[in-house]
Parts: structure tokens; sequence; C-alpha cells
């Protein structure tokens, strides 16, 4: 006796649940194709700059100047741009300051976002209530520009590295992100340390910090990533005094103005008639070196985004 089996494709739709929308279904094979075709095409619009990018960089000017501008096909690569470019006392100076306003203000931003998540995560600490919806507030409405110019100036910040850091030291996304984290975190734990005498500040390092190290993370990344793209604090507290400007500010100033920085007479960064190298590749050159940092690091912490932002934003 001969069994008849159906196609294929009657055998997947009959398995399809006609009680459950369209999109929970499993994709088409056509589905896939115009999903991984699209993944595709974002990839390239994201790597295509970076890569014209990178190359410019390291292209001599006949090659700019017969690309006409950014080159997509390698011709003629030097290091002269790069060379040039770290022969600048400014350069060299801005990237001093942007390293060490990084890492001190990543410091002071984690030690006062975790004191502060940590104590508002406690649901007996006093007043946590009141205070959560003061910092909540402060997401929404603030007093603006003009005021945080006035009270940094009559501070005394003016020209003062302090003032590139301590005006944005904390984040109140962030801080709710680490409170949401420490809420979560197992109370046997927190009751077992209590029972053996440990204090608060105990249980924050023996017991909440090494099980958040993945949020930890994640934030640490964020606060680094926002002091070493800094440059309007910059901008708006140190506008003259070149030698304290951070990397940010020396590439907002050369590619925006196309000239020598000032107090460099005879640098030969961005005067074409000290250098022979093209100044569209120095402009290239500082770009890639404001991206290289956070490109090197990043690869590293990406294992703990998904866990450190996801399990510090579902309840449970």
């Amino acid at each position: 006796m001969t069994t008849l089996t159906a196609p294929p494709a009657r055998v997947a739709a009959r398995r399809r649940n006609p009680n459950r929308p369209s999109w929970e279904e499993p994709p088409s094979a056509a589905g896939q194709g115009v999903k991984g075709l699209t993944l595709g095409a974002v990839v390239l619009l994201i790597l295509l700059p970076l890569y014209c990018v990178i190359l410019t960089s390291f292209s001599t000017p006949g090659a700019i100047n017969r690309a006409g501008g950014l080159v997509i096909v390698p011709d003629g690569l030097t290091l002269d741009a790069y060379t040039t470019m770290l022969r600048d006392s400014t350069v060299r100076q801005s990237l001093v300051v942007t390293l060490g306003i990084t890492v001190v203000g990543t410091a002071i931003s984690m030690v006062v976002s975790i004191l502060c998540a940590y104590g508002l995560s406690r649901a007996r600490s006093l007043g946590h209530r009141f205070l959560l919806l003061l910092l909540v507030v402060t997401m929404f409405v603030n007093g603006g520009l003009i005021p945080t110019f006035l009270v940094v100036n009559g501070l005394g910040g003016l020209g003062q590295y302090w003032a590139l850091i301590l005006p944005s030291a904390v984040s109140v996304f962030n801080i709710l992100v680490l409170r949401s984290f420490y809420s979560n975190t197992a109370g046997e734990l927190i009751d077992a340390a209590r029972m053996d005498g440990a204090n608060e500040w105990r249980i924050l390092w023996s017991v909440v910090l090494p099980t958040s190290r993945a949020v930890t993370a994640v934030i640490s990344l964020f606060y680094a990533v926002g002091y070493w793209n800094t440059f309007f604090n910059a901008m708006l507290y140190m506008p003259a005094d070149h030698e304290k400007w951070p990397l940010q500010m020396v590439l907002y100033e050369y590619v925006n103005r196309g000239m020598n920085m000032p107090g460099q007479v005879n640098s030969g960064f961005g005067v074409a008639g000290h250098s022979q190298t093209a100044p569209l590749s120095l402009q290239m050159a500082v770009v890639v070196l404001t991206l290289l940092p956070i490109t090197v690091v990043f690869p590293f912490m990406q294992k703990h985004f998904a866990k450190g932002m996801l399990t510090g934003a579902i309840k449970g």
C-alpha cells in the first residue's frame, strides 16, 4: 500500500496556529534573506565611513587630491599625518588632559553613583522615596545652561580642570539603573551578612558590588565615553586656555576652522608651509586618535552590556 505524504509547504501551513499573530510565526526563507540583507546594509553604512576616515589618514596628499576628498581605494599610504600630529605639543598635551579627565572623572562619578544608588535601593533608608523623587524630577526639569555657567563661574571654575568634571559628574539615569540592580540583589545574602555583623559599608563592598560586576562595568564605560568625548564644557569654561583643552576640543577647533592651534606658530600642525602632509589627512588622523581608545576597550566590555543593562532593568 502506498502512503501519500503532503508537500512540505502544506505541512508547515498545518502547523501554524491560526490563533497566533503573523509576527509570532517562524520566519520564511524569504524573510530571513531580507533580514540578512538589511543587517548587511546597516553594517556597511556604519563601517564604510570609518574605513574612509582611517584610509584617508594614511593617504598621501597626491592620493587625496586624486580622490577629490576622502579616499576609498588605497593609493600611496604613509604615516606622515600621524608623525606630524604626534610631534605637535598641543595634541600631546590634550591627549594627557583627556586621559586624566576620563580616569579621574569616571572614578568620581562611579563612587557617587554607587553610593547614591545603594542608599536608594535600601527600603528602610531615611527619606529614600523623597530623594528618589527629587532625582527623577531633575531628569525632566533643570535650571538650564546659563544658571549652570553662573554657578561654576561663581565658584571659580573658569579655567579649572574640575569644571570639566563636576558639572556632569552624575547621571540620574545611571543611578536608577544601578539602584534597580541593587534592589534585586538576593536578600538572603544581605541578611546573612548582617547576621555575621557586617555593616552597610561591608555589605556594599563584599556582597553587593561582587554580584553586580556586569552593571558596574557598563556604567563605568558610559561615564568614560562621556568624559572622553567631552568638549562643550571646555568650550564654556576654558575657551582661550588652549593648553588645558581636551583632545575633542582640539579636534573641534582644527577640523572646523582648518587652521593652526592657538599659540602654535611654527609647529607645522595644519600649516601647509611647514608640512608636506595634506591637511585632510591630519584631520582624519586626529579623528582616528579620538576613536581609537574607545574602539579598543569596547570589545572587552561588550559581553557585559546585555547582562548588565537587562538584569538591571527587569524586576524579578
